[in-house]
């Protein structure tokens, strides 16, 4: 535990040194990263709760010990930037909330897991999400360019994989949860549904279409995996590759929507 906390806390301090240590030429978050950054965020909230969950029951724990580590420092890292991006009193006080859950969640997160805490845990965690949520709409709201919507949908689609891979490893784990396999089934209709609606977007550039159609064919591909069967048999170290794939793969295509929401706001302001 002790030892786990310690490598945290210095990855964290690395990562806010990084500012400090390299010359900045930037004139500040614009909207378009801010909505990125903030949809990241509740990415990063399901992605801990996953590796938490991973640790729990034994898979790939290595490999979710370094997730779970990165992923706070990294949440940490972004809630400060987005305080200093944060121009409106609406935006600040949708990060309060944030805050006020995260002080709470982020001590329970790093400890070592407890599968009789876990339900309480997921419960809470679902509520950070919930603020992390609301942030990205008050910044989507601020934008007020139609091309913010998609940096949001798609950067959704991230937080999506990471929701869908929690809830398995949670269901493989058999955590007491009644609304499990609800929130896994809504996820993956949810991330099938956004996936069209980006894909029939009329902004669209040519490379985005390129790139939304290797997510929809690994999509289809990987259908058949998350169909919850009733024989109890799971495959969580499969899912945890493909829901990492996937995830890559959508941050990439946010990062190509955030450029062209960015292009979309300087049009707008000239």
């Amino acid at each position: 535990m002790k030892r786990f906390q310690l490598r945290y806390f210095i990855k964290l301090l690395i990562l806010l040194l990084i500012p400090f240590s390299i010359p900045s030429f930037s004139w500040g978050m614009t909207d378009a990263e801010a909505i990125n950054k903030s949809g990241r965020q509740r990415m990063l909230s399901q992605r801990m709760m996953k590796s938490y969950l991973m640790i729990g029951a034994d898979v790939k724990v290595e490999m979710a010990q370094k997730q779970l580590d990165d992923s706070v420092a990294l949440f940490e890292q972004q809630f400060l930037e987005l305080r200093e991006y944060a121009t409106t009193e609406e935006i600040n006080n949708k990060l309060d909330k944030v805050e006020s859950l995260w002080v709470m969640h982020r001590e329970r997160i790093i400890s070592p897991p407890n599968k009789s805490n876990v339900p309480d845990l997921m419960e809470q965690n679902l509520a950070l999400l919930v603020a992390c949520d609301q942030v990205v709409k008050a910044i989507e709201l601020k934008a007020n360019v139609n091309s913010a919507q998609l940096v949001n949908i798609s950067g959704r689609q991230r937080m999506l994989s990471q929701k869908i891979a929690k809830a398995y490893m949670a269901l493989y784990w058999k955590v007491e949860s009644v609304d499990l396999k609800q929130e896994f089934e809504q996820a993956v209709q949810l991330f099938d549904d956004s996936l069209q609606t980006l894909m029939d977007s009329d902004l669209n550039t040519e490379d985005l279409n390129r790139s939304l159609r290797k997510v929809g064919n690994q999509w289809r591909f990987s259908q058949s995996g998350f169909k919850l069967g009733d024989d109890g048999r799971y495959v969580p170290t499969v899912i945890s590759v493909t829901t990492e794939s996937i995830l890559k793969k959508m941050d990439q295509i946010t990062k190509q929507y955030e450029s062209l929401m960015l292009s979309h706001k300087q049009v707008a302001q000239n």
